[in-house]
């Protein structure tokens, strides 16, 4: 309060007696503090990043530069995505806080999810938001002294990678203290993701491309929990997990969080058949995804592809210009592989490491739950270690469809 109150612009906006400005505490992460601070003027949200994982406690420190990183991520996506991320209101680097536009009423879009609630504008938002950023934070785009500088502003974020090296890609598959699940009835699952080498062999190759393939500026955590929304509006927040790495990071970790509240859905039916509407907006809109990504990525490297990769000056005349097409369709036939490899991933480790999502939390019944959660993870090894018999978004949902009613084998 009154570090806030010393600081001009957000004194003015939130307006009045700063003694009388009513703070919050929402932050319901697992990393950091936000208030939402709300005076006579109007109200704003404040960040701040803690020294320590805050839903592990001080036994896992996390160098604050975190926030830094979220703040210039979110400068940067302002720029190529305006209207899609909270507009940014003052930082302090020293204090690791950050103010920000307030979002209301938009809530947290898994909450939205579990509650059963369509979003008709996501789809055009969200894909906006990740075509643009993608696209202009890579080869296509830039120049290579571009690229190789925008690497090196995120490049000391490797705090953040690790989190995301050890408990996506490597814990759900090894026997490693922050890991849980719905025990008893996934006790034999848990065992054979240990024991399926097929598995560990897809997930290091993915684990590899995360560390290894600097394609775009990414968000680095694009799940349900960090994405606000109301019917028509959609904002991207909390990019602090932000570096340089493989686009389908990215766009799977979307796609891996709508198949899980698909999933879900059954564990929420207070009725048979209730949530049917629901269930068949979320695969319709994994499909859309998929296709309005493609759809605008393509348009924009068609019309403003001038970056070092793929110079068009070596694809001149009706031939180059067809022979060049034809590239960018193996091109996001690849991006493709990449998504599914990784929406898998996020699906595993949301269900058997260290932080679960509320889509299947929330589910009161474990042995319902753990259905649910058998489910999804039969789906996830496919599209991981078969990921090749994939070849359209429609095998995708048309696999998540043929699941909705199987019934695994549960221990316990």
């Amino acid at each position: 309060r009154d570090y806030l109150a010393g600081v001009p612009d957000i004194a003015a906006l939130l307006g009045g007696d700063p003694a009388s400005w009513e703070i919050t505490e929402v932050g319901d992460g697992n990393l950091n503090l936000v208030f939402i601070m709300k005076g006579a003027g109007g109200g704003v949200a404040v960040k701040q990043a803690l020294p320590y994982v805050r839903l592990v406690g001080e036994s896992w420190p996390l160098p604050l530069s975190r926030a830094h990183y979220e703040y210039l991520a979110l400068s940067r996506q302002a720029q190529l995505a305006p209207g899609l991320v909270p507009a940014l209101l003052h930082h302090n680097e020293a204090l690791a806080l950050t103010v920000m536009e307030l979002l209301e009423p938009h809530i947290i879009m898994r909450k939205g999810l579990v509650a059963g609630t369509q979003y008709p504008g996501f789809v055009s938002d969200i894909t906006t938001f990740m075509a643009r950023t993608l696209f202009f934070t890579s080869d296509l785009a830039l120049s290579a002294a571009e690229k190789k500088e925008g690497i090196a502003a995120f490049a000391g974020n490797h705090a953040l990678c690790k989190i995301t090296e050890d408990l996506i890609f490597t814990d759900p598959y090894r026997i490693a203290e922050q890991n849980r699940w719905t025990a008893p009835y996934l006790d034999a699952l848990a065992a054979s993701l240990r024991d399926d080498i097929e598995l560990h062999v897809a997930i290091s190759r993915l684990k590899l491309k995360f560390m290894a393939s600097p394609e775009a500026l990414l968000h680095g955590d694009l799940h349900t929990g960090s994405i606000m929304v109301t019917d028509h509006q959609t904002r991207v927040i909390d990019p602090e997990f932000a570096f340089y790495g493989p686009m389908g990071f990215d766009v799977g970790a979307v796609i891996a969080n709508l198949l899980m509240a698909y999933f879900a859905s059954a564990g929420h039916e207070r009725a048979a058949g209730e949530r049917a509407a629901f269930e068949a907006w979320v695969l319709e809109t994994v499909e859309k995804v998929w296709s309005e990504f493609v759809r605008k990525f393509l348009d924009l490297w068609r019309a403003e592809g001038t970056g070092d990769a793929y110079p068009v000056s070596l694809f001149a005349g009706a031939q180059g210009v067809a022979r060049l097409e034809a590239e960018r369709q193996v091109y996001m036939q690849r991006l493709f592989a990449d998504t599914v490899g990784f929406a898998a991933a996020k699906t595993i480790r949301r269900i058997f490491g260290l932080a679960h999502n509320i889509d299947f939390e929330l589910i009161e019944d474990p042995k319902k739950r753990a259905v649910s959660e058998a489910r999804a993870v039969r789906l996830a090894r496919a599209m991981m270690v078969e990921t090749g018999t994939f070849r359209t978004i429609a095998d995708v949902t048309g696999a998540a469809r043929k699941l909705r009613d199987w019934q695994p084998e549960l221990a316990g």
